[in-house]
């Protein structure tokens, strides 16, 4: 999907709500209050009733779009820019992109592209398996000595998982400790992962359980090896980090621990599905089935 396709597919409001209701009621319009399939279209196009509970509704009550002032056809140019942006696009440059140097406002871009991570969150995470490296980085804060115990403490913790071939996912820790990586293999690694591939750190030692663990020991300059004909390495999930720094560093310039996992989420939604030619449209689905979220509750 590109810029011109969107405007010519979706260039109006009422072309954006058949979209919309496509994907949020596939086998027909449902009251999202009573779930009652008997629904009249009243004469304003973009206006529901239900016959059973008589609650009046649109295509986009209850979902991340409710209450928003903006017309859809910008909600729907701000989804296909934030998801082709390989290393994301900050919300002033969203602001400048559809509003313009001296128009719009900074906060409502920033609330907009919010929303859309919010979603983006919402999506399913099947557990890993087959070959899966695991790592940590660490991000934000001031350098203060490279490597040193005070570099780190003044920066958030990120944990990497990556199946080989397959996705990534990113967490915000509140440690590195060997308790909270086993939290993390625990809930996303299957019965039928075949093996655990990690540096040389040693919590993950104690945190790997009973699981298949092979390790490459970067202190010995050592990145890769090769042990029956399997790589042995963890430079796979290493470039999903590179990616979400440099998103960091180019797009984002600046994130608070608190909406940390937020960009995290959206990191990850886009990486594990890059490939797929319905990127756009799975996005709207998922902003069309998710819970509002207001501005007080994104600030609280």
């Amino acid at each position: 999907m590109t810029l011109p396709d969107v405007n010519e597919l979706y260039g109006t409001d009422e072309r954006c709500r058949v979209l919309l209701e496509r994907l949020r009621w596939p086998e027909g319009v449902q009251c999202p209050r009573c779930k009652d399939t008997r629904v009249s279209r009243l004469k304003e196009y973009s206006r529901f009733e239900c016959v059973g509970c008589e609650y009046q509704f649109t295509v986009t009550s209850g979902t991340i779009f409710h209450d928003s002032h903006l017309p859809l056809t910008r909600w729907f140019l701000a989804v296909l820019l934030l998801v082709e942006a390989r290393k994301g696009m900050s919300a002033m440059q969203l602001k400048r992109t559809l509003w313009g140097q001296h128009k719009g406002s900074y906060k409502t871009a920033w609330y907009l592209f919010h929303r859309i991570r919010a979603a983006m969150k919402e999506a399913d995470r099947p557990m890993l398996g087959g070959t899966v490296e695991m790592d940590e980085t660490y991000v934000g804060g001031k350098m203060l000595g490279r490597g040193s115990k005070a570099a780190r403490d003044a920066k958030e913790v990120v944990i990497g998982l990556r199946q080989r071939g397959g996705d990534v996912r990113f967490f915000h820790a509140e440690d590195a400790k060997s308790g909270t990586l086993a939290k993390y293999i625990k809930e996303n690694l299957s019965a039928d992962v075949e093996v655990l591939i990690t540096d040389s750190f040693p919590a993950y030692k104690y945190a790997v359980g009973d699981v298949e663990h092979k390790t490459v020991n970067h202190l010995a300059k050592e990145y890769v090896r090769y042990e029956d004909g399997a790589c042995i390495t963890t430079n796979t999930v290493e470039s999903a980090f590179s990616l979400l720094k440099r998103g960091i560093i180019g797009s984002w310039h600046k994130i608070s621990a608190k909406h940390l996992p937020a960009y995290l989420a959206e990191m990850e939604f886009r990486f594990n599905r890059r490939k797929r030619s319905d990127l756009f449209i799975d996005t709207l689905r998922h902003m069309v089935t998710a819970d509002p979220l207001t501005f007080e509750e994104l600030t609280a």
